[in-house]
């Protein structure tokens, strides 16, 4: 019988340092409360170290106790969580006073007075609080739950201990920077060679692709990498995840998304000027004066028949490819092809599944094909453990110091895993995670796994696996973490199957629940960071989308893995999760996800009990949130991304969450906050990116301990405007990020923001006359002797961005700058930055003189040269024109230097002729272009490292030299590397609208 701890350690960890903090403040509390407090801390203390001896002691240990061991633990966990409800609720009923000041004993009086019966009322249930825990001891010894015996290093002795065997913050701080590339999977050569004649076989204009198998042999791998691959041969492309209770509409919204943000980028490119204005101006009259006929002729109509309506208008005369992963009945598929419309042109449909059944609906045509893919043999399985090894920096001498040894434990793997990719590759990610062990206890970790089958193996010795046997292996995996970081990978299962989940918005979850602390002379962002490197390294999650700094940008958890995670979650009631058939639980709620917003699911949450609940993350709509769920006084994280249906009460209620750390209201459609989001005065992290929100109000000033504020909008750069008395107060010292903002007057005084990390202007309203204007350099100079390592400035207007050539100081710790507006001259100090890893620059810096100077960044991962402005002014023609002449009349890269760049682009209308010298960049993967006219392309066939080449017509009037230019550089590479050429895309866009450059510059077009 498993136990599980690591969760359970975390709260215990997180109360004890509130017990501390709550004995420190006796003025808050009745008189005589103080023992009982120093009681509880006493007996948690001692609680925690039992279960840490125990965790030391293995599995095996942990299991002679059974289920008297494991109620035992239940009680601890839930005490431990009832003591936290109760500090944190006496946080906040009773607010203490600053001794510093005005009348301070008078206040006090007056204190205690008002809040005599508030604290009376803690006083009580900590005094029953301690009863309970002193029950719990009594009761361990009562029912004979003996003291574990000292493990002495044996397996699992490091669980408890973040900094022990098994996780190191050195080893894990460091993730390779790298960008996706197109990987085929192991062992599947024959299906993927058949299917690549399916996917591109002209002869039948439409068809669908099953690919059946059980969960965990590389179905979605296979489906994925045909994806990637033959995408963009077609005009529209969308990837689903299904999943066992996905609802229809959603599925198809999920389709329109991905097909259609070019017309949304048209849509906004558009709504900038005068005509754009005077286009919805129209609009609008004509919806008013056609809103009765309309109302008449939709009122019978369904969101689904709205959704399919919709996909047909935008796929005809279109090819298309949609991958439709993880789909679990008939009837959901059946329903989701009936809404797919036909097409002229050809089309492709790629469904996985693990049921035979829903192959089966196939309708016969001559198009569809049915491949099951099967488990691995010996050979593919030693490939794919080694390759998986190898990425979770696994050591070679592993391979090299073992022998045959090493043969022996990877053939073990192969048949305890049955073959079975998902399993080998998290084993191997074990295995690498634990340089210390032998060869022979690798064996015998094998052998213990499942030791009632030692003879079930069948005719190769391979044995088939059940989803109970895959899960134990997980469970395994997972209980070989440290503590710390199972806390962290219970976390997960917040987060819906299928769902792209962004590190940052994970990392920052992490730290908002006191998950993650201060170690090893690191910031608790930096150990945040080694925690998400080392469940990679683990192979619990999988990066699936880089951003152009060649960091993982987002993760993914496979469907079987999240299962065995929710489960662990829902036995420690850690996280409730309400839609994907999970479980409901019987007890207190201390984690919500709403993943689900049908009224179903309403009537499930209202009848729970959510008086507890300290962390809300919904997926959705509004609609469907319980009625009393803004209400919790101990919320501390509230998650809304994405959410619609914002009214005004909304805003109000959140901040009534007088513990809240963490609020995310990200493309959600709130249009303004309130003044009383002052009150918030725990408030960390506040996102507000991409909503209709343009001003913060003036009490944010009162937040001191908010550490990032995100606004703005990345794509139409559209920024947030900061209140003034931020820089009269010299207050919210704290900060560490500020991005999306508006520098105005006074507010380019940043000069006591000393712990900023980041600082990211959208929007430059200040010239060069201007007091601030100085300020604003000044700032600058001084905080990058500081903490600052990333600075962007959007500058069309004020010229400021060539006037840092005069800091006398550069920000010499910077790892991405990214400089927008009409600059010519380089800052003559951009070369001292070694640490620099990502470069953004406006094409009007795009000169000859230029890159020889930037050749010398050795750290240099990623340059770019892109062009925001919706239009080529005068001024900026010039420029080009002038750049041209210096140049010689083309563009030309050294023959040095460069590195470690692997990713070089150049957006802009249009481009000159471009020249790679010989030796040019050595490292170079990837070259993006994105034009209307380009005049000339050179010299690839000297890039020694190049993989792809994607090029991106912005209309057709140059696609015939364009043309040209794709036929001369495939020949030339052909040429130089005897037939083996890079892979080189041409696609078109019929605008150059910001959301495309945004798309482009993120990295999410690095396929």
């Amino acid at each position: 019988m498993e136990l599980v701890v690591g969760a359970s350690e975390a709260t215990m960890k997180s109360v004890m340092g509130k017990l501390g903090g709550l004995l420190a403040q006796e003025y808050t509390l009745i008189r005589g409360v103080n023992g009982d407090l120093q009681y509880i801390n006493d007996e948690l203390a001692s609680m925690q170290s039992f279960l840490r001896d125990l965790t030391a002691g293995g599995a095996g240990r942990a299991q002679t106790h059974g289920h008297r061991m494991k109620d035992w633990m239940k009680q601890i966990r839930d005490i431990t969580y009832d003591i936290e409800d109760c500090i944190d609720d006496s946080a906040h009923r009773l607010h203490g006073l600053r001794s510093d000041m005005c009348c301070y004993y008078f206040a006090n009086s007056v204190y205690e007075v008002l809040t005599w019966w508030p604290r009376r009322d803690v006083a009580a249930k900590i005094s029953v609080l301690k009863m309970r825990a002193q029950q719990i001891g009594e009761r361990r010894e009562r029912y004979g739950v003996n003291n574990p015996e000292a493990a002495g290093g044996s397996e699992g002795s490091h669980a408890g201990n973040g900094t022990a065997a098994g996780f190191d913050a050195a080893d894990n701080q460091e993730a390779s920077l790298e960008l996706v590339a197109i990987k085929d999977p192991v062992g599947v050569e024959d299906h993927m060679k058949e299917l690549e004649e399916w996917l591109t076989n002209d002869k039948n204009s439409s068809g669908v692709l099953y690919v059946v198998g059980f969960g965990g042999v590389g179905k979605t791998t296979i489906a994925t990498a045909l994806y990637r691959k033959f995408g963009d041969q077609f005009d529209h492309r969308a990837m689903v995840n299904v999943s066992q209770s996905s609802d229809i509409n959603a599925v198809l919204t999920n389709i329109k998304n991905q097909v259609m943000p070019q017309s949304r980028g048209q849509m906004q490119h558009a709504g900038g000027g005068v005509l754009g204005r005077l286009k919805r101006g129209t609009s609008a009259l004509a919806a008013k004066c056609c809103s009765a006929g309309a109302s008449e002729e939709t009122r019978g109509e369904t969101k689904l028949d709205r959704l399919k309506k919709e996909l047909t208008g935008h796929f005809d005369n279109s090819s298309y490819l949609v991958l439709v992963d993880d789909v679990w009945s008939a009837a959901t598929w059946g329903q989701i092809r009936k809404s797919l419309p036909t097409s002229n042109k050809r089309t492709r449909i790629i469904v996985t599944t693990r049921f035979q059944a829903v192959a089966k609906t196939r309708r016969g045509e001559e198009g569809d094909h049915t491949r099951k893919v099967s488990p691995l043999g010996v050979e593919e399985s030693e490939r794919l453990f080694k390759q998986a090894f190898f990425e979770s920096k696994g050591s070679e001498a592993f391979f090299e110091s073992k022998g045959s040894e090493v043969d022996k434990v990877q053939e073990e793997v192969w048949k305890m895993c049955g073959g079975l990719p998902l399993a080998i590759v998290i084993m191997a990610g074990h295995v690498a995670c634990n340089p210390n062990k032998s060869a022979a206890e690798w064996l015998k970790v094998c052998k213990s796994l499942f030791p009632e089958s030692g003879k079930d193996h069948g005719k190769d010795g391979r044995r088939d696996l059940t989803q109970e046997e895959v899960g134990r292996i997980v469970s395994h995996c997972y209980n070989d973490m440290p503590a710390d970081i199972k806390t962290c990978s219970l976390y997960l299962s917040i987060f819906p199957k299928g769902q792209k989940i962004s590190r940052k918005r994970l990392t920052r979850r992490w730290i908002a629940e006191a998950f993650v602390a201060e170690k090893q002379g690191l910031s608790v962002e930096d150990v945040a960071e080694t925690y998400f490197n080392h469940l990679i390294r683990r192979k619990i999650i999988r990066p699936v989308e880089h951003s152009s700094n060649g960091k993982v940008k987002k993760c993914i958890v496979h469907d079987m893995v999240l299962e065995h995670i929710v489960a662990k979650a829902s036995e420690e009631n850690f996280i409730t999760v309400i839609g994907g058939n999970w479980q409901l639980p019987s007890s207190k709620v201390r984690r919500l996800s709403l993943q689900e917003s049908d009224s179903k699911r309403a009537n499930d949450t209202e009848k729970m009990n959510l008086s507890h609940v300290r962390s809300l993350t919904m997926f959705g709509s509004l609609n469907q949130l319980p009625s009393h769920s803004f209400k919790f006084g101990i919320v501390q994280v509230l998650d809304l991304e994405g959410c619609m249906g914002f009214k005004a009460h909304h805003t109000e209620e959140m901040c009534k969450m007088l513990l809240l750390k963490y609020l995310s209201l990200r493309r959600s459609d709130t249009k303004q906050l309130p003044k009383s989001i002052g009150k918030l005065e725990n408030l960390e992290t506040l996102d507000i990116r991409e909503t209709s929100v343009v001003e913060l109000p003036k009490t944010v000033c009162q937040l001191e301990r908010l550490v990032n504020i995100l606004g703005g909008d990345k794509i139409t750069r559209r920024a947030l405007k900061l209140p003034q008395e931020l820089n009269k107060k010299k207050k919210m010292k704290a900060l560490r990020i500020l991005s999306g903002i508006e520098i105005v007057g006074g507010l380019a005084d940043l000069h006591h923001l000393t712990e900023l990390r980041k600082l990211a202007i959208y929007k430059l309203s200040t010239m060069s006359d201007d007091p601030s204007f100085k300020d604003l350099s000044s700032s600058i100079e001084y905080l990058g002797g500081y903490s600052l390592n990333t600075l962007i400035i959007d500058d069309e207007s004020s010229k400021f961005v060539n006037s840092l050539d005069d800091l006398s100081s550069p920000p010499k710790f910077l790892v991405a700058l990214e400089l927008s507006g009409k600059m010519v001259q380089l800052p003559s100090w951009i070369t001292q930055l070694s640490a620099l890893t990502k470069l953004t620059l406006s094409v009007t810096a795009l000169r000859t003189d230029n890159l020889l100077l930037l050749s010398n960044l050795d750290a240099l991962f990623s340059l770019t040269f892109s062009f925001r402005a919706e239009k080529q002014d005068s001024e900026t023609l010039t420029i080009l024109a002038e750049n041209k002449l210096c140049s010689d009349g083309e563009i030309t890269i050294p023959n040095a230097g460069f590195k470690s760049l692997k990713l070089l682009r150049f957006f802009a209308p249009l481009l000159p002729v471009l020249t790679f010298s010989k030796n040019a960049m050595p490292e170079l993967e990837r070259l993006e272009l994105r034009f209307s006219m380009l005049e000339g392309l050179y010299g690839v066939e000297n890039l020694a490292g190049i993989k792809v080449v994607h090029l991106t017509l912005k209309d057709k009037d140059g696609e015939y030299m364009t043309k040209e230019v794709q036929h001369e550089v495939e020949t030339a590479v052909k040429r130089k590397t005897n037939g083996k050429a890079p892979k080189i895309i041409l696609d078109h866009s019929d605008t150059f609208t910001p959301r495309m450059l945004y798309f482009l510059e993120e990295g999410r077009m690095i396929l």
